[in-house]
């Protein structure tokens, strides 16, 4: 992926142990990511980057995070923000709403949530992203999904269909593209047509 088309994403959050895991996370999904663990550096962060998303923890005390949610907004009012929290409440999640924060995960941080809450963001405000490693991404989560609902571990479908468990490995995670003729392997050992795997595109 070209670095004008990665998806440049900021992580506001005290709590380095949630920053490391969602900079992994992220970084697997082939968007750049930046992390800040201090609020006072984060607007002028934002001001100077070429940030598309930002995600920032809102937990109590929320006021201070919900203040610096505000001076992001001004800061730039086009820039997605998505709020996280250790402690989930209707009153912070309407004022991070208020905010305009495209959405407000609970933590423990879930990462098919996150994904999906990114997509949706890539989806819904337009954000630049390569189109090939998106298809990648996608056809990675339905071989994903369906070898898990099939009870299939990486060797078995690695020898049902003389792939190594790297390569199926590889797309599942979104590194990879697949080739028609893998694609066809794969799917006959899986028992779907090749369409299954772009059935979301």
């Amino acid at each position: 992926m070209t670095e004008k088309n990665r998806l440049n994403v900021l992580v506001v959050d005290p709590d380095e142990g949630t920053v490391l895991d969602l900079k992994e996370l992220l970084t697997e999904q082939g968007y750049r990511v930046s992390s800040n663990t201090d609020p006072n550096a984060v607007v002028e962060e934002i001001k100077h980057g070429a940030f598309q998303m930002v995600i920032v923890d809102v937990s109590p005390p929320a006021d201070p995070s919900l203040e610096l949610l505000g001076r992001i907004r001004a800061a730039d009012s086009d820039l997605c923000v998505i709020t996280t929290t250790n402690m989930p409440t209707v009153d912070v999640a309407v004022r991070a709403m208020k905010l305009d924060a495209f959405d407000y995960i609970a933590k423990p941080i879930e990462p098919m949530e996150v994904n999906h809450v990114i997509a949706a963001a890539i989806r819904e405000k337009g954000l630049l992203i390569d189109v090939e490693t998106r298809l990648n991404q996608i056809v990675g989560g339905r071989l994903r999904e369906r070898r898990t609902a099939a009870s299939l571990t990486l060797k078995q479908l690695a020898n049902r269909t003389g792939l190594s468990v790297s390569l199926i490995s590889q797309i599942e995670l979104g590194k990879s593209a697949a080739s028609m003729s893998t694609l066809y392997k794969l799917a006959t050992a899986l028992q779907v047509r090749m369409t299954f795997f772009f059935e979301t595109v």
